[in-house]
């Protein structure tokens, strides 16, 4: 038995989808803990890619139970057309679970991110306008409205006319928008539930059995270490929490029955939305990263900044999340290029710093210390072992490790499932 919790060691979009999909072979159960549809996985399979916003990637395999957490929070209609469409092109989704306890994207969440965002003019966070934030808020301000009161027909009425009457109030008189209209909302959502109300259970009761019976059980975060609440490049952070620690609140398990963390990390760095960003390469080569690397949002469908691999982040990620290993990603993609870099420290006013700092005012100013290796020519999509790699490739991948200061377990030369290359047991 193994419960292993896969996170993104870097600003998110490093292929936790991939990696999730390739460990969920084995796994029993695949959780999601956290995030909304503001995130997403592509997950490629002999040839078929799909785009997975909140149905954890373990539904491509039919024998394995999904969980949708407490710790998420969901849209009905998006989650309902990612339902639809999975059924469509052949993907059972029976053995699908949503917590009672997840709290639900509503309308006024959607306006009230676009009015917000748009408000903040030049001091924009980059969010996605999905909610994700204003519905994180009402569950922190304890006024939230979860799937178990969205399927009560008596309580859910009188929860969502309290809401809209509060957030109509903020929408027309402090940012001037137009309102939230109360009956198209109630009847549509309780439409939503009914549809949904099949999946739903108390799923910590579901996970929990699962560790018991000593099953192999994944946990799949979204989005990555620096866009934590706490942890991220705050306020350019998402509203949930993308590291290890959150596993267990959102899926509602104790911290005693994780044994091991995985960091997915690419073999560079990439970036969505506003803020500092270290190592990004606005030239020639951050151009051919972002081409052959396909860097273009899953979810927003905006290009991806882009920029070496930073070490000194990979290092904070080890530190936060206890990582005991990493799934480095898209290694093919710095085929081609003559040198690679590898930043190992900043330079901060003349001294040299190898921890990443919390102060955006200090990031901004920080320079990143540079490593150059040789790159390699060859094309390496078809490499099933370690040995099947260049020399140059090798000694980069063995780099990253020492810099980062843990080991390297998995390697991603492609996009496929089979283009993987493991180097140890990842449930072991």
């Amino acid at each position: 038995m193994s419960t292993v919790v896969v996170i993104g060691a870097q600003w998110g979009d490093e292929g936790k989808g991939k990696v999730t999909d390739f460990l969920a072979e084995k796994a029993d159960m695949v959780v999601r803990y956290m995030g909304g549809n503001n995130a997403g996985h592509t997950v490629v399979v002999e040839d078929r890619e799909f785009k997975l916003h909140l149905i954890p990637s373990g539904i491509l395999y039919p024998d394995k139970m999904c969980v949708i957490g407490s710790g998420v929070v969901i849209d009905p209609a998006v989650l309902l057309q990612e339902l639809a469409s999975l059924e469509k092109r052949g993907v059972s989704t029976a053995n699908l679970r949503i917590s009672q306890r997840a709290h639900v994207i509503l309308p006024y969440h959607q306006k009230l991110d676009q009015v917000e965002e748009e408000s903040k003019g030049s001091n924009k966070i980059g969010t996605t306008c999905r909610g994700i934030g204003p519905a994180y808020t009402d569950k922190s301000a304890r006024v939230g409205i979860r799937v178990i009161d969205l399927l009560d027909r008596e309580e859910f009425p009188l929860l969502l006319e309290r809401n809209i009457e509060t957030k109509n109030h903020l929408l027309t008189e402090v940012y001037g928008s137009s309102p939230v209209d109360y009956q198209t909302t109630l009847d549509s959502f309780t439409r939503y539930g009914e549809e949904l109300r099949k999946y739903v259970c108390d799923t910590s009761v579901v996970v929990n059995d699962m560790i018991k019976q000593g099953k192999n059980v994944l946990f799949e975060g979204a989005q990555g270490t620096l866009l934590d609440l706490d942890h991220g490049t705050y306020p350019f952070v998402t509203s949930s929490h993308p590291t290890a620690g959150a596993a267990c609140f959102g899926a509602g398990i104790g911290p005693t029955k994780i044994d091991r963390v995985i960091g997915v990390a690419k073999a560079y760095t990439t970036r969505v939305g506003e803020g500092p960003f270290p190592t990004e390469l606005n030239d020639e080569t951050g151009a051919y990263i972002r081409k052959q690397g396909g860097e273009i949002g899953t979810t927003t469908g905006r290009p991806r900044r882009c920029g070496w691999f930073d070490g000194v982040v990979a290092r904070y990620a080890v530190r936060i999340n206890g990582l005991d290993c990493l799934a480095i990603t898209k290694l093919d993609v710095l085929s081609g290029l003559e040198k690679l870099k590898i930043c190992t420290g900043y330079k901060y006013r003349g001294e040299i710093i190898t921890e990443f700092p919390a102060s955006l005012k200090v990031l901004k100013e920080c320079e990143p210390v540079y490593e150059e290796l040789p790159g390699w020519s060859e094309d390496i999509t078809g490499a099933g072992k370690l040995a099947d790699l260049p020399p140059q490739a090798r000694s980069f991948l063995d780099r990253i490790s020492e810099v980062s200061g843990t080991d390297i377990a998995l390697v991603g030369v492609g996009g496929r499932r089979a283009q993987t290359i493991l180097t140890e047991d990842l449930y072991k």
